[in-house]
C-alpha cells in the first residue's frame, strides 16, 4: 500500500508557541522595593508592584505571625500610609480586616501599592532599621497578594548611605547583590535580610558554603568561631545523613547588651547573643548550643514538620500539639551535639542533663498541664507569661528535652545499642520530607519510634505525653549504668514559697508557688509585706525567715490593695529538690556499650 502520509504544516506549532510566549509574557508579575533613606526614624518605605493582574481586585494581605514563633504579634499594626496607584492615577483602596486591604484595580494592569513599616523591636521574630543597620523578617515587612502566595517575586533593595553588606539566603538576580529572587512568597516570609556594614565570616561544612553575618562588637574570637560552627554543623548533619541546603546557609547574629534566642528560616537563622557572651567556656558552650538547636531547625520543622505547620495559614493561629517533638526534642539534641562535637565532657553533659531534670521537677506546671497541652496552647500561654505561669504551665522546650532523653535511652536498650533517636529522625525525614512532602501527625511519630525500638509506647505517651505522670528517670538511666541522685532529699530547710521585690523601698510579692506555705497562707502576688512577727520588713522576705524551721508560725501584716490584713502562715520543708546524674559504681556491658554510644565515647 501506498504511504500517503503528508507532512503537516508547520503554521499550527508556530501559533501554539506564539501563544504561549504570548501568555507567558502576559503572566501576572510580582517585585517589591525596599528602602530606608531615614534609618532615624525606624521606618522602612515598601513597594509592591503587581503587573498583569486581571482581577477586579486584589485583597494585599500582611502575616499576623511569624513562623517558629507561635504568637499572634499583629504586625500589620506597625503599617501606615498604604496607597495604590495605577500610573498617575489614585486607585480606591480599603482594609476590609485586620491584615487585609483591597485593592480596587478594575482595568488597570499595572499596579503599585506603597506602604511604611515602622520596625523599631530587635529580636529575632520582628524587624528593625536604625542608623546603625537594618534587620528585616519578611512576615512582619513583605504583603502580599492572598490568591498569589506561589507567585515568584524579585526584591530590589535600596540601602541607606554607605551600607554596603547584605546577607541573606536568598539568590541574587544577575548577580547584583541589592537585587533577590524568592520562588514564593513562603521563601520571602522566610528568608530574613541583614543589611548594614557587618562583619561576614564564612566556612564550608558538609559540603554546603556557610556564611556568618556579625553585626555588633563582641569578645569572640573569628577563627575560633568559624571552626567551632563548623564542628556543630557537621554534627548536625551526621544525625540525618545528608545536607538538604543547595545554595548557601546563612547565620545572622545580632551582638547586643543582653538577651538571647533564635528563630530558624528554611536556609537561615537569627541568633542574638549577649555582646561580652562568648567568654567564659560555659557561656561560650551555651552559645554552641544555640546554634545546634537553630541548626537542627534546618531538617526538624522546616523540613520535618508537624501538618499543621505548613503550608502556613499566616492570617491565625496554627495549632498543633506536637511542638514537643519540634522544639523539645530539638532542645535535647542541641546540648547533645555540642557534646558529640566534644565540647562538653562526659561529666559536663551529665551535669547539664542533672539541672535540666531539676528545673522541670521543680516546676508546680509539670503536675498540671501535660505535654500535648503546652504544645497546644504556646498560642495564649507560653509567650504571655504571667505570675501564675510556673504554678500552671510546663515548658515543651524543657520538658520535651527530657522526654527525648528518655526515648532515645529506651531505644538504645532495646536494640542493645545499635539504634537510636537519630535513627527515628532519619526515617522520618526520608519518608515524611522526602517521600511523601507533608507533615507528619502524632500517630505516626509513635509508629516510628515503635517501629525502631521494636516495643510499644502506648504507656509511655499515655503517661508521659499526654498524662502529667513524673517520670521514672532512673529506669531509664539505668540503661546506660547511671542513676539520678537528690542532693536536697536530707535537706530540713523551711521555705515560704513566695518571691518578693523591692519596688521604691516596698516589698512586694511577685510570686507565689502552688501548695507552698505562702499559697496555703493566702499571700497573694502584689501584696506589700510590712511586717514578720510584728517587725517592720524591709528587705527580702526570704533573707528574714532563713534558718527557721518546717512547722514555725508566721504572722504577716501586708497591704492589699491599701488595705492592711493580718495573715498566719506555718513554714512548710523546702519540697524543691536539687539533682545530679550520676555513674554506678559497677556497670555491666551492657550498660557500658549504651553509655558509650549515648555520650559517643569511641
Amino acid at each position: 500500500m501506498a504511504n500517503t502520509f503528508k507532512k503537516p504544516s508547520a503554521y499550527p506549532f508556530l501559533l501554539f508557541f506564539l501563544f504561549l510566549n504570548f501568555a507567558a509574557l502576559a503572566a501576572p508579575k510580582l517585585s517589591y522595593r525596599l528602602a530606608m533613606p531615614e534609618p532615624q526614624t525606624h521606618y522602612f518605605e515598601v513597594e509592591m508592584r503587581l503587573q498583569d493582574f486581571k482581577d477586579k481586585f486584589i485583597d494585599v494581605k500582611m502575616p499576623v505571625w511569624a513562623p517558629g514563633s507561635y504568637l499572634v504579634r499583629e504586625f500589620p499594626k506597625n503599617v501606615e500610609g498604604f496607597t495604590a496607584t495605577a500610573g498617575n492615577k489614585n486607585l480606591k483602596a480599603e482594609k476590609i480586616n485586620k491584615n487585609t486591604w483591597r485593592v480596587y484595580a478594575d482595568k488597570n494592569r499595572d499596579v503599585l501599592v506603597k506602604y511604611k513599616v515602622y520596625a523599631f523591636e530587635l529580636t529575632v521574630r520582628t524587624s528593625f532599621v536604625d542608623e546603625m543597620h537594618a534587620y528585616l523578617n519578611g512576615t512582619s515587612v513583605f504583603m502580599y497578594p492572598a490568591k498569589y502566595k506561589q507567585l515568584p517575586s524579585e526584591l530590589t533593595i535600596e540601602p541607606y548611605g554607605n551600607w554596603n553588606q547584605i546577607s541573606t539566603s536568598l539568590p541574587t538576580v544577575g548577580g547584583n547583590k541589592w537585587k533577590l529572587r524568592a520562588d514564593n512568597y513562603d521563601i520571602l516570609a522566610d528568608s530574613p535580610i541583614e543589611i548594614g556594614t557587618h562583619k561576614i565570616l564564612t566556612f564550608e561544612a558538609a559540603g554546603v558554603p556557610h556564611e556568618v553575618a556579625m553585626f555588633g562588637e563582641s569578645n569572640y574570637d573569628d577563627a575560633k568561631i568559624v571552626a567551632d560552627m563548623k564542628k556543630i554543623v557537621e554534627e548536625c548533619t551526621r544525625v540525618f545523613g545528608e545536607h538538604p541546603v543547595k545554595g548557601k546557609y546563612v547565620f545572622i547574629i545580632h551582638n547586643v547588651l543582653s538577651g538571647g534566642g533564635g528563630l530558624e528560616h528554611l536556609n537561615s537563622t537569627t541568633l542574638q547573643v549577649a555582646r561580652w557572651g562568648y567568654q567564659p567556656e560555659n557561656s561560650y558552650n551555651g552559645f554552641l548550643a544555640l546554634v545546634a538547636h537553630e541548626y537542627f531547625h534546618l531538617w526538624n520543622v522546616k523540613r520535618l514538620r508537624p501538618e499543621p505547620l505548613g503550608p502556613f495559614n499566616y492570617d491565625a493561629e496554627n495549632y498543633t500539639t506536637l511542638l514537643w517533638v519540634s522544639e523539645g526534642l530539638t532542645s535535647y539534641y542541641d546540648d547533645l551535639l555540642v557534646r558529640r562535637a566534644g565540647f562538653y565532657s562526659p561529666e559536663r553533659y551529665l551535669d547539664v542533663m542533672g539541672s535540666s531534670i531539676t528545673n522541670v521537677e521543680n516546676t508546680p506546671g509539670v503536675k498540671v498541664q501535660t505535654l500535648s497541652e503546652s504544645s497546644f496552647d504556646a498560642w495564649i500561654k507560653s509567650y504571655r507569661p504571667n505570675e501564675n505561669s510556673r504554678n500552671a504551665e510546663i515548658s515543651y522546650y524543657s520538658k520535651g528535652a527530657l522526654i527525648g532523653m528518655l526515648l532515645d535511652l529506651e531505644i538504645m536498650n532495646q536494640t542493645k545499642g545499635e539504634k537510636d533517636l537519630d535513627q527515628v529522625f532519619r526515617n522520618m525525614y526520608q519518608k515524611y520530607y522526602k517521600k511523601l512532602n507533608r507533615g507528619f501527625t502524632e500517630k505516626e511519630f509513635k509508629e516510628e519510634l515503635e517501629k525502631v525500638a521494636g516495643i510499644k509506647f502506648d504507656t509511655f505517651f499515655r503517661d508521659y505525653v499526654n498524662g502529667t505522670v513524673t517520670p521514672d528517670y532512673n529506669k531509664y538511666l539505668n540503661y546506660a549504668g547511671l542513676r539520678l541522685t537528690n542532693l536536697n532529699a536530707n535537706n530540713q530547710d523551711a521555705a515560704l514559697g513566695a518571691n518578693t521585690s523591692n519596688r521604691d523601698g516596698k516589698i512586694v510579692v511577685t510570686s507565689v508557688v502552688r501548695d507552698g506555705s505562702a499559697w496555703k497562707g493566702g499571700l497573694n502576688v502584689n501584696d506589700e509585706i510590712i511586717a514578720l512577727n510584728g517587725y517592720r520588713i524591709t528587705d527580702d522576705l526570704n533573707k528574714s525567715i532563713a534558718g527557721r524551721q518546717p512547722g514555725d508560725q508566721l504572722n504577716l501584716i501586708v497591704n492589699r490593695d491599701g488595705r492592711l490584713l493580718s495573715l498566719d502562715l506555718t513554714l512548710e520543708k523546702n519540697p524543691n529538690a536539687r539533682y545530679r546524674i550520676e555513674k554506678l559504681p559497677e556497670q555491666t556491658p551492657a550498660q557500658q556499650t549504651i553509655y558509650r554510644k549515648w555520650l559517643r565515647l569511641s
